[in-house]
């Protein structure tokens, strides 16, 4: 059995996702849905609980042991019978999550998930897809350089995936106004193309290797601009529109890496965001710092 947790305010994207997986669902509570079969990952899952039991138990020792028994790191995921959880949470070890300093590795060791279906049953999983409680990674934030919090969106992923673009790399950044992703890999020691009609703050403007053309980001031909080693795009279009630019710059194989975030504006597209999941080599997830988006990723 598997346990995958929605996105906030995503089980309908989450329930879509699954049922085109072949995944049958045999049980839901809130955000959390239980099912036989299933995806490793879903994109509108934060968290995976790769190998959930139910386990009865008839007292509050008897289920904090049957939770010990497998594992010893674990997250309570409390959505119902929050006073009982609590009373068994507090005799497990307790487990801190502190804020990452960026560049820090993420956590190495497995960290379960569990939760009360009712006062005398369990779901646990001490294997899930995130070593981050309900897949939330947070940060050390810096509040006065970058001039917006999107930056979060790259710091996650670099954290959790272990590239990022090096000194000297040649990145281009679409729709990077005001700047916070420019920001990132200009902090990073990359040279930065950065491309937008509004310009940028002025503190990312005037950092070194960075190097603005106010121009709309879809004007860039693929076929005739010189290779990139990134290729970053947070512009605000159509999921569709993204998808075809997107494959026009992987036929021309002119960036190694392409990262880029599919913002859904009203419905969510879920045939683009399938395309998108099926270009070969790439990833399709929701980032805990993504709103009513997804990121999509190719590395070379």
């Amino acid at each position: 059995m598997r346990a995958y947790v929605a996105v906030a305010e995503r089980s309908e994207e989450l329930f879509d996702e699954l049922s085109a997986a072949g995944a049958t669902v045999l049980h839901t509570e809130g955000r959390l849905v239980l099912t036989e079969g299933g995806p490793r990952r879903a994109a509108w899952a934060t968290n995976v609980w790769l190998d959930a039991e139910r386990h009865g138990f008839a007292s509050i020792k008897e289920a904090s042991e049957i939770l010990l028994s497998l594992g010893q790191r674990w997250h309570l995921f409390s959505q119902s019978h929050h006073r009982r959880a609590k009373l068994i949470e507090a005799l497990l070890p307790p487990v801190e999550h502190a804020p990452l300093t960026f560049g820090a590795r993420p956590p190495r060791a497995q960290l379960g998930s569990w939760t009360l279906l009712d006062a005398n049953t369990l779901v646990a999983s001490p294997h899930c897809s995130s070593q981050f409680p309900n897949g939330e990674v947070n940060f050390v934030e810096d509040r006065s350089a970058p001039p917006s919090r999107a930056y979060l969106k790259l710091w996650e992923l670099f954290t959790l995936h272990g590239k990022r673009p090096a000194t000297g790399d040649l990145c281009l950044d679409l729709g990077s106004s005001p700047g916070g992703w420019t920001w990132v890999m200009a902090s990073l020691g990359a040279r930065v193309i950065s491309v937008d009609k509004a310009p940028l703050d002025p503190k990312v403007a005037k950092l070194p290797r960075v190097k603005y053309v106010q121009s709309s980001a879809f004007a860039l031909d693929p076929a005739t601009h010189p290779p990139v080693d990134w290729l970053f795009s947070d512009v605000i279009c159509y999921p569709g529109r993204l998808l075809e630019h997107v494959e026009r710059w992987i036929a021309a194989e002119k960036a190694r890496n392409l990262v880029c975030t599919l913002k859904f504006q009203g419905d969510t597209d879920h045939d683009v965001a399938r395309r998108f999941a099926r270009i070969p080599g790439s990833n399709l997830a929701h980032l805990h710092h993504n709103k009513h988006e997804l990121t999509w990723w190719r590395f070379g």
